[in-house]
């Protein structure tokens, strides 16, 4: 079967380099699925998991939005951050997740909601891939 090679790089470097039959991601425009021999594509992404699929197995990967790249079987996903199922830290993401709750709830002029949503969005999505491995 063909595959695609897909790289997740944050700035901090790679997260995972390999083969999959099939990605899945969401863009701003909606959600995406990246078979073999797609036309050539760059779409910004937004926070949520990609997913990688390869014989049966699906593997997801949380992104802090960021961008996709394919070209030629190669599908590069630039991500602001991005974390493998195994490497989240569940307590952090479920602290993260409160303490954002709490600072939308407070809806005082000194806190940065816009700040608090993307927070928000970012714990809901680490914890949403560790639940669903």
């Amino acid at each position: 079967m063909k595959t695609l090679t897909v790289s997740v790089v944050t700035p901090d470097g790679p997260i995972l380099e390999d083969t999959f039959e099939m990605v899945s991601c969401k863009s701003e425009d909606g959600e995406l699925g990246i078979l073999p021999n797609h036309i050539p594509l760059v779409a910004p992404l937004i926070i949520s998991a990609v997913r990688l699929k390869r014989a049966g197995e699906t593997i997801r990967v949380a992104i802090g939005g960021g961008f996709i790249e394919v070209n030629e079987n190669k599908v590069t996903i630039l991500a602001q951050s991005a974390e493998k199922p195994g490497d989240i830290d569940v307590q952090r993401a479920r602290k993260a997740k409160e303490r954002a709750e709490r600072r939308l709830k407070a809806k005082q002029d000194d806190i940065d909601f816009r700040r608090a949503e993307y927070a928000l969005k970012r714990a809901i999505n680490r914890l949403d891939v560790v639940e669903k491995r």
